[in-house]
């Protein structure tokens, strides 16, 4: 072989088909999602899933892959959320985009949605009856509005706008519910269980209180500070359940605003704006009580 001409020999048979795909270069793609996926979290989408099928009693096999889609596109949505708060640490170790890059961190979460459609047809495979043929609707609907809420989650942090109690409710509904909705709403229709239940407003109630108490952990939990960072939510500039009515039950007084537009790093500014929160604004006895009512 002539060293100074290409080497054709080798490389037309690359491109005269459909070439298989290395396992080995599906791990690299994979890196940032199998680092993630190898420190687990709290899993409490799963334990939702168990909970629920106590009543829609879905086969076995189906469940598993409902399980799966769901795990694999919650922890994309995390690879993704950690991306654009720039979060230092998931569980208490460093994020995937600080080990692995920006680029390659995305570019892996993305493929993992896909990934989970991927599994989703196995559904459709097995069985190509009507309760399967509109599965990829409930997940894509689902999506959409979870980069709905996560859109609203950003512009308020980045243009400094505090949203009501009502828009925030609205949001997390469609950020953090979407993920429960998937869940609950395949399991409805792999459901064999007659008459049919409407589950939705259920788990809807059941995100909203995740995200709410999510929100007092993060300034409220030594574990928490342990795991993502004390008062993060405060560093990444986040109009949290509190901050909304911290800003809120004070108009006037801009202290709130001021320490978030600043993303503190430091405990000082934090450690302010938490007794601001205590014994000013009475937040964090206002939130406990919406944990009741």
């Amino acid at each position: 072989m002539n060293p100074t001409q290409p080497d054709y020999d080798n490389i037309l048979p690359l491109l005269s088909g459909s070439t298989p795909w290395r396992p080995e270069s599906e791990s690299v793609v994979l890196e940032p999602f199998t680092y993630l996926t190898s420190n687990p979290g709290k899993d409490m989408r799963s334990h939702l899933i168990e909970a629920f099928n106590a009543w829609l009693r879905v086969e076995e096999r189906e469940l598993a892959i409902v399980g799966k889609v769901v795990s694999m596109l919650h922890n994309a949505s995390l690879m993704m959320d950690d991306v654009e708060d720039d979060s230092q640490l998931r569980r208490g170790a460093p994020v995937a985009h600080k080990i692995y890059g920006v680029p390659q961190t995305i570019n892996t979460a993305n493929y993992v949605y896909f990934l989970a459609y991927r599994e989703l047809f196995k559904l459709r495979d097995w069985d190509a009856s009507n309760r399967t043929k509109d599965l990829d609707k409930v997940v894509t609907e689902e999506l959409l509005n979870l980069h709905r809420g996560q859109g609203l989650d950003l512009f308020w942090r980045d243009s400094l706008e505090c949203p009501t109690e009502a828009e925030y409710i609205e949001m997390v509904n469609n950020k953090t519910g979407g993920l429960f909705r998937i869940a609950i709403k395949l399991m409805m229709a792999l459901s064999p269980v007659e008459p049919k239940v409407d589950y939705v407003p259920l788990v809807n109630l059941i995100g909203v209180y995740f995200q709410i108490r999510d929100d007092y952990m993060n300034l409220q939990s030594s574990q928490y500070a342990s795991n993502k960072g004390f008062a993060e939510d405060l560093t990444e500039g986040k109009f949290s359940f509190l901050v909304v009515h911290a800003v809120r039950a004070d108009r006037p007084n801009r202290q709130v605003l001021n320490v978030l537009q600043k993303r503190p790093t430091t405990p000082t500014l934090k450690t302010h704006v938490i007794s601001y929160m205590e014994d000013k604004t009475g937040t964090f006895e206002y939130t406990r009580g919406t944990f009741t009512s």
